[in-house]
Order: C-alpha cells, then structure tokens, then sequence
C-alpha cells in the first residue's frame, strides 16, 4: 500500500488507517477472533496506520487493541483522543491527563503516536462545541504537557463543528493533526461547493490544513455507511448538520447513480473520491467485517478517481443530487 506524508509530523502513514470506531465497529461488535484476523491482514496489506478514540465501544475499541497488538507485533502508529466534559472545563489539564492515563492502561502502551481531542470546536463554549480559544489556550497546554512528558509524540483535533473557529485553530500552529470530514456527498472542507449544494460547510479546512502543514486524517469517508451500502445496521449516527440518515441516502443514491457503477463498489467509490484529494494524509475506513477490509484495499490499489468522475460529481452538486 502506498504512504504519505501526514503533515509536519513527517510520518509515512497508510493511504487507508484502519479504523476501530463504533460504526464500522469491528473492534467493538465482532468476535476476538474476528478482530485479530482483520488486524493480521489490514497490517499483511500495508496498513501501519490505526486510529481509536475511548467513546468508541465505551472504551472496547482501545481495550481490545491493548489485548491483540502486542501478540500481533507488527509495527504502527496509533492515534486516540480525550473527548471533554463540559460540566469540568474548570479542570481542562486534569480531565486530559486523566483521559490519558485511562487510554494508555486501556491500550496497554506506555505512549501513543498522536493524541487528539475529540470535542467539536466553534466561536464559544456550548453544549456541543468547545470555544476556539479554549482550544488554543488551556487544551493545547495541557496537550503539550503530555508531550513533553513523552505520553504522546504529535497532538492534534477533531476538525468538526463551525468552519471559521475550526480553521483559526488549525492556523494556531499548536497542534500537528486535524482529523477532517470529507466524503463524495460532502466535500466542503476540500472543494468549493455550488450555491445549490445543502450540507455542513466545512470550508477552507483541508487549505488550512495545508497552508500550516497540519496532517489531515480524512473522517466519515462513507458518511457513517450511507455510501458503502444502502442496507442499514442501525449503527448511523449522524454528526453534522443536514445529515439525516434518510436525506443521505437519497444523496448517496443521486451521487452513485451518476457515476454509473464505473469505479468499483460503493465502497470503493467512496474511498477512491477520499484518495483523489492530495491534501489528505491518510483516510480512516471503518470497518465491519474482514472482507470489507479486502475492499477497502482493493479500492486503495485502483487509485484515486479521475478528474472526469470529480468533474461528474460536481454537476450532482450543482444540482443538489436533484433534491430541490
């Protein structure tokens, strides 16, 4: 499998990170065995990339990687996250550190690679996001701190939430990485969109990403499995607006049907849009069962899609996927 660069951390990772979150949820819903064997041929294809949080299974995802990686012993870089509570931002460093040491004993390491908040940031403190400057300010301390400790060797962030405050955190120069959201039915944060186009606008992310040499890790590249496939496994969570589980599918079927069954699975289509972005790193594909794996990778090796299916992509936004 081919690498590239994530950013200034110069680190050679995966086009494709194996990813142990709750949708795909293989880490989390599958047999030991099932595990195991996944994680043997994601590294056997290439992959040295994987990316976990603790929300992930209530924790399962990190656990299990603890119990299986250090049989395995194949070499990789590991990345997880500390989600804040809102109710203890008067105890930002503590709520980090504690978050650490939960996912270190978890995952059985003494270090991880890249350790990334998970909140949604935006212009202030709510109930969903966390304010920008919080971000830059006592976060990205704390962080550091970890750092310099060697608990972690890159710190990054969840790029989701409102664009203007996402990318002043990323032109901050405190963190390495932004895990960013970007898929065929929402590419905001990497192309400009027609007027017509509904969705979360997430411009200006992936530029900023690039202007400050921020490694970004490609999210939701299946739009939580409404691209991958149209049956659904009642795991669909949608984390941004204008996303319901509903209208994407209908987005997803205008979008494929377009394209015309020209460029693989759906599957694959979805990680062949995800590649043919430059300023992406790495795209983390969640996984259900092995065999989405050996699609995943065969879809990796067909290469990103070509300008000419971008470009019919782009009369589908135009149109808002015939939506109205």
């Amino acid at each position: 499998m081919r690498t590239r660069r994530l950013g200034r951390t110069e680190l050679a990772v995966s086009e494709l990170a194996f990813g142990g979150g709750w949708v795909g949820g293989i880490l989390v819903h599958a047999a030991e065995d099932v595990r195991r064997d996944a994680l043997v041929r994601a590294f056997d294809a290439g992959m040295n990339f994987i990316d976990t949080a603790p929300s992930y299974g209530g924790g399962e995802s990190e656990a299990a990687l603890g119990r299986l990686l250090p049989d395995i012993g194949a070499p990789h870089i590991l990345a997880t996250k500390v989600r804040l509570d809102a109710a203890g931002l008067r105890d930002i460093a503590g709520q980090v550190e504690r978050g650490m040491a939960e996912s270190l004993r978890r995952l059985r390491r003494d270090s991880v690679d890249i350790f990334q908040l998970h909140n949604p940031i935006g212009a202030a403190t709510d109930s969903f996001h966390l304010a920008a400057g919080a971000v830059m300010g006592e976060v990205a301390d704390a962080l550091d701190r970890l750092r310099a400790q060697g608990l972690a060797r890159f710190i990054g962030i969840t790029a989701l939430g409102q664009a203007p405050a996402v990318c002043r955190v990323i032109e901050s120069g405190r963190f390495d990485t932004a895990q960013v959201y970007y898929n065929l039915l929402n590419p905001s944060a990497g192309m400009a969109m027609p007027p017509a186009w509904r969705g979360h606008d997430f411009s200006g992310v992936l530029a900023a990403c690039r202007a400050a040499d921020v490694g970004a890790i490609n999210i939701r590249a299946f739009a939580g499995g409404a691209i991958a496939s149209d049956r659904r496994h009642g795991r669909e969570i949608p984390i941004t607006d204008d996303a319901g589980v509903e209208t994407e599918a209908r987005r997803a079927a205008a979008a494929l049907r377009a394209l015309g069954g020209a460029y693989g699975t759906r599957a694959q289509t979805a990680v062949r849009f995800a590649l043919a972005n430059a300023d992406i790193g790495a795209v983390a594909v969640g996984l259900a069962e092995p065999r989405h794996l050996d699609e995943a990778v065969a879809a990796a090796e067909l290469g990103p899609l070509p300008e000419s299916a971008l470009e019919t992509l782009r009369g589908v936004y135009a149109e808002n996927f015939g939506l109205g």
